[in-house]
C-alpha cells in the first residue's frame, strides 16, 4: 500500500531525469509538482528503493502535510494537527529548517519556532510525557513556504544523495556526482559503447558511468536517516542492498576511459574508482586534450572541462576550447557532450544539436550536445532513448 507521500528534490533542469528514474523504479504516480521537487507515492519498501537507487535526485522527503497558511495562528494549529507520533518517537530529536518565498509569513525564524513549539506540543500529548529528550533517531523537518502556501517535510536521507561514499577528496571544481549521472543518462552512450572523459579530474563522470552501466545502485554502500526511524521497517534496507547486489551487471571491459593532463588528478580518480567498485571498468591515463584520438567508432565524449572563475581568473583557456573543433572533427562517428558556462558555439563556430540548461553549484552552465552519425541498428534504441 503506497501510504506515503514523498518528494524527491533536484538540481534545476534535472526533473525530467529524475522522473524517469521514479518511473524506471515502479513509481508511475511521479509527477513535477514545482521546479525542483517531485512528488510520489510509495510503501516503506519503495521508501527505502528511492533512496538506494536514484541518482540524479538530491534528496527523498517524506511529506507530512501541506496547507495554506498567512498567519502564525494558523500555522501553528494546522502543524500541531497533523500526525507527527507516527513519526517522531518521545525521544526522538527534530530540528526544523525553514524558507520562505513570496509569502506573507515571511520571518523564516519565527516560521521554525512557530513548527517546533506546535510539534513540541503535539508529541507531548500524543505520547503522554512532558519531556522530549531529543536523543534518539534523527528527524530534519522543513518548513517550506511558497505563495502562502506550506509544505511539511521530514528528511529521509540524511546526507544529499550526491554523496555515494567513493569520494574522499575532490580536485579544484568537482562535478556532483548526481549531475555527472545525468550527463551520463542525457547522451547518447550505452554499456556497449566507448567513453572518453578527456577532463576527468577526480574521476566523477567516468565512475558514474560505470555505476550505470553496471547496474550498481549508488546509494549501495551509504546509511539514510530513515533506517534509524522506529515508524519504518528496519528490514527494507537489507532487502533492498540485497536485491541491488542481485542486479549488478558483470564488468565492462575497460570501455570507459578517463584522461587528465595533471597525474594528481589520474592518481585521484584511480583511488576513487577502487573505493567505487568500479576500478575494472575505467582505463585512467595522465594526456593532455589535444592528444585525444580513438581507434574505436560510436563513441561518446561526455566532459566537463574548465571555466567559470578558472577561465576568467586562470590561465587562457580560449586556446583549449578552440581546439575542440579539431578534436572532434578527427572522432568523426562520435558523439561529443560538454558542460560549460562559456559560449562554445561560438568560440568552436559551430552550432550544438541541442542545448540544456543545467547549474554546476551555482553556475548556471549549458550542456552542448553535438550528436554523431547513428550507430549500427542493434544500439538504435539506446540511440533514441538519448533524444
Amino acid at each position: 500500500m503506497n501510504d506515503l507521500n514523498l518528494i524527491a528534490t533536484s538540481t534545476a533542469g534535472l526533473e525530467a531525469c529524475v522522473k524517469r528514474e521514479l518511473q524506471d523504479l515502479g513509481f508511475a504516480d511521479a509527477r513535477v509538482c514545482s521546479p525542483g521537487w517531485l512528488g510520489f507515492g510509495a510503501d516503506a519498501a519503495g521508501l527505502a528503493r528511492a533512496n538506494v537507487w536514484l541518482r540524479t535526485a538530491n534528496r527523498v522527503l517524506l511529506l507530512v502535510g501541506s496547507f495554506e497558511a498567512r498567519d502564525f495562528g494558523e500555522l501553528f494549529d494546522r502543524t500541531y494537527a497533523l500526525p507527527w507520533e507516527r513519526w517522531i518517537p518521545a525521544d526522538g530529536a527534530f530540528p526544523v529548517s525553514g524558507r520562505s518565498h513570496k509569502s506573507q509569513l515571511s520571518s523564516v525564524p519565527a516560521c521554525q519556532k512557530i513548527v517546533k513549539k506546535a510539534i513540541v506540543e503535539k508529541l507531548r500529548a500524543a505520547h503522554k510525557v512532558t519531556d522530549l529528550p531529543e536523543t534518539g533517531p534523527a528527524l530534519a523537518i522543513e518548513i517550506a513556504l511558497r505563495d502562502d502556501t506550506a509544505m511539511l517535510t521530514i528528511d529521509t536521507s540524511g546526507s544529499d544523495l550526491h554523496r555515494r561514499g567513493y569520494r574522499a577528496a575532490a580536485g579544484p571544481a568537482p562535478l556532483k556526482e548526481t549531475l555527472a549521472a545525468a550527463m551520463v543518462q542525457l547522451s547518447f552512450w550505452n554499456p556497449d559503447r566507448p567513453l572518453i572523459d578527456p577532463f576527468c579530474g577526480s574521476g566523477t563522470i567516468p565512475i558514474e558511468a560505470a555505476l550505470i552501466g553496471r547496474n550498481i545502485a549508488p546509494g549501495l554502500h551509504r546509511p539514510f536517516a530513515a533506517e534509524s526511524w522506529p515508524a519504518i521497517d528496519a528490514s527494507c534496507w537489507p532487502n533492498e542492498r540485497s536485491r541491488a547486489r542481485d542486479l549488478i551487471r558483470p564488468a565492462l571491459g575497460c570501455r570507459i576511459i578517463g584522461t587528465d593532463i595533471e597525474p594528481k588528478a589520474i592518481s585521484l580518480a584511480s583511488h576513487h574508482a577502487e573505493l567505487a567498485g568500479v576500478a575494472d571498468d575505467i582505463h585512467f591515463q595522465q594526456k593532455p586534450f589535444a592528444d585525444l584520438t580513438s581507434n574505436r567508432s560510436y563513441g561518446c565524449v561526455i566532459c566537463n572541462p574548465p571555466y567559470g572563475r578558472r577561465f576568467v581568473d586562470g590561465p587562457d583557456l580560449k586556446p583549449l576550447y578552440r581546439s575542440m573543433r579539431e578534436v572532434f572533427a578527427s572522432l568523426e562517428t562520435w558523439s561529443f557532450y560538454v558542460l560549460t558556462s562559456v559560449d562554445l558555439e561560438k568560440i568552436i563556430a559551430r552550432p550544438a544539436d541541442r542545448r540544456r540548461k543545467l547549474y554546476n553549484g551555482r553556475i548556471e552552465c549549458t550542456y552542448y550536445q553535438y550528436y554523431g552519425p547513428r550507430p549500427p541498428a542493434k544500439t538504435d534504441q539506446e540511440f533514441m532513448r538519448g533524444q
